[in-house]
């Protein structure tokens, strides 16, 4: 994919340079290729549209964290309100772009309302996504390599951090999670049961799986989650079949999680990404309240 379609077509995480057939870039690659978080927005997010949302960071603290993990030390954007107390856990997962300014703000928003929200850099190990000028590149050398497995030992490992800080409740905690983020809202879901809920903004529901790296996708396991998942979909998402959504709402029936998907009609991949052509103001807002609502229901 070009550039130049970045926005005007849906990303193709299907592509065939993007699967990955062996392990070797997962959890047994030592060292780490990003340990500081970009500023501003990943090169292949290009060209950033005047429409992009920022949020002040009035009333809060933010800015850029370290977190220990099992191998070293990820970096993190955290944000939280600037008061005393304590505040139920946001955990934010990126997109394909890593903890670019998109993500950065989404910590802001939510830590406006209240959370003590971060995001780490979950490609860290494997590539610095922020320089790539490409969208091919990225899938194809970066994302296609990151296992579940690690992936669910940084968020455990960031989890920990924040409770460590003294400033999270360690009985609340959520995640929200875009695109690749949102598939990632699944997976951690699967993984973690003792969180009190999770979003999951139209990430992919099959598709992904490659031997030893990504065993399963979410509709493979969808009954098991015992999580309460809200997904928020696209109805004219090329990777996300309407067929499949159907499939995945009828297997989180079945496993009593009390787990939804709503799927939001002519609006496509992206819609909440405010920097993107593919934004959609009146979904991207009644999204969020959605979601607001979702994680107020569950008591986080």
């Amino acid at each position: 994919m070009k550039l130049m379609d970045y926005g005007l077509a849906p990303i193709n995480f299907n592509h065939p340079e993007t699967t990955a057939g062996t392990a070797d870039a997962g959890l047994s690659r030592r060292g780490f290729v990003m340990t500081s978080l970009a500023s501003g927005f990943a090169i292949a997010s290009n060209p950033v549209l005047a429409q992009a949302i920022t949020t002040d960071s009035k009333g809060l603290v933010a800015g850029e964290v370290s977190v220990a993990v099992a191998d070293g030390k990820i970096p993190a954007y955290r944000a939280m309100p600037a008061g005393p107390g304590k505040f139920p856990v946001m955990l934010v997962v990126q997109e394909i772009f890593g903890v670019h300014e998109h993500i950065k703000d989404m910590c802001r928003r939510y830590a406006k309302m209240g959370y003590y929200a971060i995001a780490p850099e979950m490609f860290a190990r494997q590539g610095d996504v922020s320089t790539m000028t490409d969208i091919g590149t990225i899938l194809s050398q970066v994302v296609s390599k990151v296992p579940d497995a690690q992936v669910c030992a940084d968020l455990d490992a960031t989890l920990a951090f924040a409770r460590a800080s003294g400033k999270a409740d360690a009985k609340r905690t959520a995640l929200v999670g875009y695109c690749w983020g949102g598939r990632t809202a699944w997976v951690y879901a699967r993984h973690n049961g003792s969180l009190n809920a999770a979003v999951a903004y139209y990430g992919l529901l099959e598709g992904l799986k490659a031997p030893d790296l990504r065993p399963q996708d979410p509709i493979d396991f969808a009954n098991e989650i015992k999580v309460p998942v809200l997904g928020l979909y696209s109805g004219i998402d090329a990777f996300v079949k309407q067929e499949t959504i159907a499939k995945m709402r009828g297997l989180i029936n079945k496993g009593g999680s009390g787990s939804e998907i709503v799927v939001f009609p002519n609006v496509d991949h992206g819609f909440n990404a405010d920097y993107r052509p593919s934004y959609d103001k009146a979904a991207a807002t009644y999204a969020q309240k959605l979601a607001s609502d979702w994680f107020k229901k569950y008591r986080v």
